[in-house]
């Protein structure tokens, strides 16, 4: 499994605390306006969306239209597709460090034996 360019979108949005920090509040309250995501951050409205636009552009949130409102959306399937990435990641790491433990064990049973 190779990053792709929506991946390495995902990642760079997600390197932001205050992204961070929208994702958060979308997971625990799903379809907020730009005013209500912007309620708790010390910056002004144009600021929080820009921080939706990347967000957007990188897949982990939608905009819908509901009349005058466009409320924000959670994206979960590139959540889960960023969570796949680092299942795939950390099995593979984990299947080095194996086969690294082995040579090691091994390397130090031949060793031991040539010194008897």
């Amino acid at each position: 499994m190779q990053a792709s360019q929506p991946l390495t979108r995902t990642f760079a949005a997600l390197g932001d605390p205050t992204r961070l920090a929208i994702l958060s509040r979308l997971a625990a309250q799903d379809g907020l306006t730009v005013q209500e995501i912007a309620a708790p951050f010390a910056m002004s409205l144009p600021a929080v969306s820009q921080h939706l636009k990347v967000l957007e552009r990188a897949g982990l949130i939608t905009r819908g239209c509901d009349g005058q409102k466009r409320p924000c959306r959670l994206n979960v399937e590139r959540l889960a597709e960023t969570a796949r990435w680092f299942d795939h990641t950390r099995a593979a790491w984990e299947a080095r460090f194996d086969r690294l433990a082995r040579f090691l064990a091994t390397t130090e049973t031949e060793g031991n034996s040539h010194e008897r």
